[in-house]
């Protein structure tokens, strides 16, 4: 078991992202409309449960979420080494929210239901505000303009992990109740934080 936390391949990317305050603008496969660059579907496609290979052009930073989300909980110390951490921890927490609204006896419908909500809220905190958890770690954006381009790719990036988690707790083939592979980490903290 690896003394530290697992950090974001990302952070070696070559392509310098946009950044607003010290947040990065990644490119996300989705469909859901933002500011995010598109990269592009898999080739062929792979199931919505699966991700595509990390070395595909389709991998994104949400798919290193999803597979990180797990070993990363159990960290309380995250060390950042580049901008795409700073992503990679704001999908880790969102993840354990939208973790902690699914019950164990809900339906993939009800499941939906909250999941989508907290993803489709747009009163969440984000960088600079008061009630953001992580402001010690975060810059503020520069100026308005800059604040609510990362609101909507935020809101982007909450309603493609929701849906994404959404699909791995509810395996189509299986028998419509959640994982509870993935509900065992409901109670667990990354960092101690939560959004």
């Amino acid at each position: 078991m690896p003394v530290c936390a697992y950090n974001s391949m990302f952070n070696n990317d070559p392509n310098i992202p946009r950044l607003v305050g010290n947040f990065p603008l990644l490119p996300l496969r989705t469909k859901t409309r933002g500011p995010a660059y598109v990269l592009p579907q898999p080739s062929p496609p792979v199931p919505a449960n699966e991700s595509p290979d990390p070395d595909s052009e389709s991998y994104d930073i949400l798919d290193e979420v999803l597979s990180l989300f797990r070993a990363n909980t159990f960290f309380r110390n995250f060390e950042i080494q580049g901008p795409a951490d700073r992503l990679l921890i704001y999908g880790i927490l969102f993840l354990s929210e939208c973790l902690g609204k699914i019950r164990p006896h809900h339906a993939l419908r009800d499941a939906t239901k909250e999941v989508l909500n907290t993803a489709l809220d747009l009163n969440f905190a984000i960088p600079g505000d008061p009630a953001f958890p992580l402001n010690q770690i975060y810059e503020p954006p520069r100026d308005r303009q800059d604040a609510e381009q990362l609101r909507q790719y935020l809101s982007q990036v909450r309603q493609e992990l929701a849906s994404r988690l959404l699909a791995r707790v509810y395996e189509e083939d299986g028998d419509g109740k959640p994982s509870k592979w993935w509900l065992s980490f409901t109670k667990r903290k990354f960092m101690g934080k939560s959004l």
